[in-house]
């Protein structure tokens, strides 16, 4: 989350999934004003990610940069283009409706 922030990443979404899926425990959502937004909000996290001892994150999408899919594991992180995020709208298949109120950062 600090990554995201530091890197001015816009609307940036927790998700609790514990219980709701076995790939993750939380799934963070975050978007970027562009491409290049997006693509230095990527690397600047898997930096981060890897700075901290968390290994090596899978990541896709990091080219087009459109919308980056990093798994560290515990917490899959989206990072999308604001269009793309609209048309995919994850927040709204993975919040309860109550959890949706107060979420963004």
């Amino acid at each position: 989350m600090e990554s995201l922030d530091d890197s001015k990443a816009e609307d940036i979404v927790s998700i609790n999934i514990q219980g709701k899926s076995a790939m993750a425990d939380y799934m963070v959502i975050a978007s970027g004003r562009s491409h290049r937004h997006v693509g230095a909000v990527a690397d600047h996290l898997l930096r981060a990610l890897k700075e901290a001892g968390h290994g090596t994150a899978k990541v896709e999408g990091l080219s087009a940069a459109d919308w980056v899919l990093i798994d560290a594991g515990d917490v899959i992180v989206h990072v999308f283009r604001p269009e793309v995020r609209d048309f995919y709208a994850l927040e709204k298949m993975w919040q309860e409706p109550e959890e949706a109120a107060g979420t963004l950062h």
